[in-house]
């Protein structure tokens, strides 16, 4: 890592009677880093963060934050804040109260107070709110609150819950691109979890994939989507076709994942394996055709997901496709574009 450690997470364990929820994490961020841990439901994305911010104690492992062991600090020792989904403002209290109060806990002169306070609403672009009350913002607001509060004491590392989770689709795409830029102006670590695979893909510096409580993959966005190291990775972002093949980079019989949009169906192609069109379906500016291989082909196609069945598909770009379903087909895609997966 080239930037400067802030925050490493070594061997977390964490069991609730007798289930195991989070089994062995290891995980490092920098300085300035954006790391959002990606997963469905229940596979210990919250509970990482509760243990990273000291609400949650692990059965095992420690958390270091700027170099310093923090594993048996009090949360309010440790240099994180943390934003909720529901915001968690307190709503007896104007804008300027709620970002204000852990600052009059730290015993600031109200000179400094308000000055700093200024600064915060500057900084989420709501100047001029200080006496509003939270049920007088709209969602995207109060959200905006809640991170000028959970800033305004720098801290170290920035862990925020699905803080975008109850905003309606349009709003949340203008907040992601809010918060991308409050954490690149800001220079804090932000730990962010999500479910939602657009949001990371569009955030993150870093994913971690999340899945029975242990890191499946951590990448880069593009490696990622791109090189799936597993076929959970692959069917989680994203949309990838899971299938055994020998058109692939090995040249011998592998399980491999293509993206939808580089497999292509064709009507006179001699080259390809043979499968018949069982749904065409528009969305937005794709075409979306599904084809089930025909039963002679040498060819197992797999999915992470049940409702996947053992089908192919395909995404245009465009709406124009002489393809109808019932079509017979020839299915092919570059041998490059196939990622070799391992055994799971």
């Amino acid at each position: 890592m080239s930037k400067k450690e802030i925050l490493r997470l070594s061997g977390i364990k964490k069991r609730f009677g007798n289930a195991d929820i989070l089994n062995g994490l290891d995980l490092c961020a920098g300085q300035g880093e954006f790391i959002t841990l990606l997963g469905s439901s229940g596979c210990g994305k919250t509970t990482t963060l509760r243990i990273i911010a000291g609400l949650e104690t692990a059965d095992a492992g420690k958390v270091f934050i700027d170099g310093k062991d923090v594993t048996a600090l009090e949360p309010d020792k440790r240099g994180v804040n943390m934003v909720f989904q529901n915001y968690a403002l307190f709503p007896h209290m104007d804008v300027e109260q709620n970002i204000s109060y852990s600052l009059k806990l730290q015993g600031k002169s109200r000179q400094e107070i308000k000055t700093e306070v200024k600064e915060a609403l500057s900084l989420v672009r709501l100047s001029g709110f200080e006496k509003r009350k939270p049920d007088e913002l709209s969602g995207g607001q109060r959200q905006r609150i809640a991170v000028a509060r959970a800033v305004i004491n720098k801290p170290a590392v920035l862990l925020l819950d699905e803080p975008l989770g109850a905003l309606d689709l349009q709003l949340r795409r203008q907040m992601q691109t809010e918060l991308k830029r409050l954490q690149e102006q800001l220079g804090i670590t932000f730990i962010y979890i999500t479910h939602d695979q657009e949001e990371a893909l569009t955030m993150s510096d870093r994913i971690a994939i999340m899945r029975n409580g242990m890191f499946e993959q951590t990448g880069t966005p593009s490696e990622i989507y791109n090189k799936p190291r597993t076929g959970f990775v692959a069917g989680f972002i994203g949309e990838a076709n899971i299938l055994y093949s020998e058109n692939n980079p090995l040249g011998k019989k592998a399980l491999i994942a293509v993206r939808e949009e580089y497999i292509s169906f064709s009507l006179v192609s001699e080259s390809g394996f043979a499968a018949i069109i069982t749904e065409k379906s528009f969305s937005g500016g794709l075409l979306r055709i599904t084809a089930k291989p025909e039963p002679e082909q040498n060819l197992r196609v797999e999915s992470c997901f049940p409702d996947r069945g053992s089908e192919i598909r395909s995404s245009y770009q465009g709406i124009n496709s002489e393809l109808n379903i019932g079509d017979r087909v020839m299915v092919n895609w570059e041998a490059s574009r196939a990622v070799v997966l391992e055994s799971e």
